[in-house]
């Protein structure tokens, strides 16, 4: 099989030895070329390239926006995507049941490519840009964006930078007493949004090894599932959070609005809000677009050993 190994060696779990490691691994029964980044979209490049030549897989060694700028240069293609954690959180990778190694999770991806584990699966797309397991407007976009600001110390700090970030968000830089956008969702209006999520896995992401999950609704192989906060209340928001660590899941209430099997969703306001795709800030904006897109993506599925 000739693959593509994309490293991204500012990724806050990948290392020199590690990626000869992984190198050396998949060099034992495939025809190998390595590539590192060094810079935002060059990823994406890499992957564009390497469906034009017509290669069988890319395999991908980096954080989350590290698998969606691969996701996005594979998408409507023949070739696949194989992804292995290097990053602080890797949401999708754990979602797929993948370990949190990158030599483990090698074993197991490598497994799933030599049984031909390899299927179609959705992704979502805003405003012309592809996301694997969601995008977040308004609230934990801020949040992603106050890490972003302190991008030099992830790779130290790591998930204590987000606890930060939240915090610091939710008390100062966010303001939590007007809406901040409106939104569409197959015809269907909300006036009132102040921070939302549109789903394309399930959970939303990970706190050390405890899941958040927001609905059991939202999978690969469903339609989106979009989860609207319409206000911003810390008694809401730590019912929220009990919810998604204890219970699986929320439910609609006067603060939440939960839409399932959804196909478009429309997001505007007069002002500018923040939007991110895959924990990757992406800046203010007027106007979002998002649409599900089935079977976009070829991914390999790892096989789970016990």
């Amino acid at each position: 099989m000739r693959i593509l190994l994309i490293v991204n060696s500012f990724a806050s779990s990948v290392t020199p030895r590690n990626t000869v490691l992984v190198h050396e691994h998949l060099a034992k029964h495939h025809d190998v070329q390595v590539v590192e980044t060094n810079e935002r979209g060059h990823a994406t490049r890499f992957a564009q390239d390497a469906a034009s030549r017509g290669l069988d897989a890319v395999v991908g060694f980096g954080g989350d926006g590290t698998l969606n700028e691969i996701a996005t240069g594979l998408a409507g293609s023949d070739t696949a995507l194989a992804m292995l954690p290097g990053g602080s959180t890797n949401v999708f990778v754990r979602t797929l049941g993948i370990a949190n190694d990158p030599m483990v999770a090698l074993t197991q991806l490598m497994a799933g490519i030599d049984r031909n584990e390899i299927e179609r699966v959705s992704l979502g797309q805003a405003n012309g840009r592809y996301f694997t397991f969601h995008a977040g407007i308004g609230y934990d976009a801020a949040v992603v964006e106050q890490v972003e600001r302190r991008s030099s110390l992830k790779r130290i700090v790591g998930q204590p930078l987000f606890a930060y970030s939240a915090l610091h968000s939710w008390f100062k830089s966010y303001d939590r007493k007007y809406p901040h956008f409106t939104m569409n969702i197959d015809g269907r209006a909300i006036p009132n949004g102040f921070f939302s999520v549109v789903l394309n896995t399930n959970p939303y992401t990970f706190v050390g090894k405890h899941a958040i999950h927001l609905s059991s609704a939202a999978s690969l192989e469903q339609k989106l599932v979009v989860v609207t906060f319409r206000k911003m209340t810390t008694p809401l928001m730590l019912k929220t959070l009990y919810s998604a660590l204890r219970r699986g899941g929320l439910e609609t209430s006067s603060g939440i609005d939960i839409a399932t099997d959804v196909e478009n969703v429309k997001i505007e306001f007069p002002a500018p809000f923040p939007y991110q795709l895959d924990g990757d800030y992406l800046g203010d904006t007027t106007s979002i677009e998002i649409k599900h897109c089935p079977e976009a993506l070829r991914l390999v599925r790892p096989t789970i050993e016990f």
